[in-house]
């Protein structure tokens, strides 16, 4: 068995080597692992409430699991960069599927609590292990069409999750849920470990333990403040000041520390790179507005247009499936002609259209219109999903590609964060407001509780009061569709100041030497 060295330049031609494409199908698999899961839990949920209890505590099987996999992404991106790329996927492959065998195996609604936070512990690694390696392995010119399939891959999760989660459950119990990630990570982390061969790397320093807790403490308290902000607690209430007080707090004295530790988790210098910035504040964006699509969508779909529950994943189709082609069809052209700018443009402008015509659905919508609504949103999307994380990586030095890569996939993360915390927080408050004014006193008690209804309560509501109510979704998804729309435009003045740096391919240089992204290029082994 030899070892043979194939840098980019070995794939000038275009067409992958066998075991590059072995360790990009590994990727894919992982990728999928680290997305799909949430989507199949959902599916799961109100069975693994009927068997464990615990109702009162449901929202922390996502919250805790949410909570590991952002606090963990920029200590996983570091300790790629000082200790290995390989190494440190197949740990955080491992820990992921410990905790999916541990899962399955919870006895109360506690122990689920914590074996998911060991879960997304590992999900942290997954997804930023996949770009960074992918970052490794492929020239900057190559990456687009790669990152566009991994594009394809979360189109797929979110698509096909609610549907593999409902059959797992209704045939095999909800304990496969989390079983069936174990045959899937084993064929992915037996690939990697035999297939993929990169640099081996030492650092002498030692891992900053400090700017990992500051960082840890600050995402911690962001997050819980957007999960819990408005429905735990009011918005106004202690328990959100001191949360927001300790996030602020911690975040500042991180940001102090990264100035004088001799190996930061992030590295500041990374942001001197005004691409780096704007990407993002892209990414960010971009997580903003596409977890409070997936959010709001489902629901108008189901509480207006009568739409089923069962298959909620299907609901998204004309969304996902134009990201998924617009995404492939942006990394085949970035590939193709190096050049890229026109993609955050073109996808910024995209979505604020889209999100508009969104914001003016009502009671009378026909399917096909809200449809076409969707698709214009995924076009948009689909520019910008994978092209903000290639742009990003472009933009920093090849020792920094794991924070690089961990911190555009913590900034999309936080995003989805706010944004399901804040339009949620305004479509609540307008729910609540149409109730009022259309069914008085009744329809505020019928929402007190919760804006969001289910199928079988709205069924059971007169016939005065589900009019109401339906009007009240409406003008709830207006709202949260049309402050989408205005934050996209942010995305949109950014994407206009990214300075379109060439890509480097993978042709020779002029004195014939490899044209590669990296000092020492990745080695994989012949297959």
């Amino acid at each position: 068995m030899t070892d043979t060295t194939d840098t980019p330049a070995d794939e000038a031609g275009g067409k992958q080597p066998k075991s590059v494409r072995v360790v990009l199908l590994a990727l894919m698999i992982a990728m999928m692992l680290a997305m799909l899961d949430n989507m199949i839990i959902g599916t799961a949920m109100p069975t693994i409430v009927g068997e464990l209890g615990g109702l009162e505590h449901l929202a922390w099987v996502v919250t805790a699991y949410t909570l590991a996999t952002a606090a963990s992404t920029p200590l996983w991106g570091k300790l790629g960069d000082m200790y290995g790329r390989k190494g440190t996927f197949m740990t955080s492959i491992v820990i992921f599927l410990v905790g999916s065998a541990l899962s399955g195996m919870a006895q109360n609604m506690g122990e689920l609590i914590g074996f998911r936070a060991v879960q997304g512990l590992g999900a942290g690694g997954l997804m930023v292990g996949v770009m960074a390696i992918i970052g490794d392995l492929i020239p900057p010119r190559e990456r687009g069409k790669y990152q566009g399939m991994m594009a394809g891959v979360m189109a797929l999760a979110m698509i096909g999750g609610p549907l593999v989660g409902g059959t797992i459950t209704d045939n095999w119990g909800w304990r496969w849920a989390f079983y069936i990630n174990l045959p899937l990570g084993a064929v992915a982390l037996a690939a990697v470990g035999a297939v993929l061969h990169l640099p081996k790397k030492r650092s002498e320093a030692r891992i900053d333990y400090l700017g990992a807790a500051l960082l840890t403490v600050g995402i911690t308290a962001i997050v819980l403040v957007t999960t819990w902000g408005g429905t735990e607690y009011a918005w106004s209430s202690a328990r959100i000041m001191e949360l927001i007080g300790i996030g602020i707090a911690a975040l500042v004295g991180f940001v102090f520390w990264q100035t004088r530790a001799a190996e930061p988790i992030l590295p500041l210098h990374i942001f001197r790179s005004l691409n780096f910035t704007l990407m993002s504040v892209i990414g960010f964006i971009t997580g903003f507005v596409m977890f409070g699509a997936t959010l709001f969508l489902p629901l108008y779909q189901q509480s207006v247009q009568g739409a089923s529950a069962t298959n909620s994943g299907l609901l998204l189709l004309p969304m996902l499936g134009a990201m998924l082609v617009t995404s492939m069809v942006a990394g085949r052209v970035t590939t193709n002609t190096g050049k890229y700018k026109v993609f955050p443009i073109a996808g910024s402008a995209l979505m604020i259209v889209g999100l508009y015509l969104l914001s003016t659905m009502d009671t009378g919508t026909s399917r096909l219109t809200s449809g076409v609504f969707m698709a214009v949103v995924g076009l948009g999307m689909g520019c910008l999903m994978q092209i903000t994380m290639l742009v990003a990586q472009n933009s920093v030095e090849m020792k920094d590609m794991g924070v690089a890569s961990s911190s555009t996939t913590l900034f999309r993360t936080l995003g989805s964060s706010f944004g399901v915390a804040i339009m949620g927080a305004l479509f609540n408050h307008r729910v609540q407001d149409v109730m009022s004014e259309r069914a008085g006193a009744l329809g505020s008690k019928v929402t007190e509780q919760s804006a969001q209804l289910d199928a079988k309560s709205l069924e059971k509501l007169p016939v005065l009061i589900r009019e109401a109510y339906q009007h009240a979704v409406s003008a709830g998804t207006h709202t949260a569709f049309l402050l989408g729309a205005v934050v996209a435009v942010v995305a949109l003045v950014a994407a206009v100041f990214v300075k379109e740096v060439p890509l480097k391919g993978a042709g020779p240089k002029e004195d014939g030497t490899p044209d590669t992204p990296a000092a020492q290029p990745p080695m994989v082994e012949a297959v």
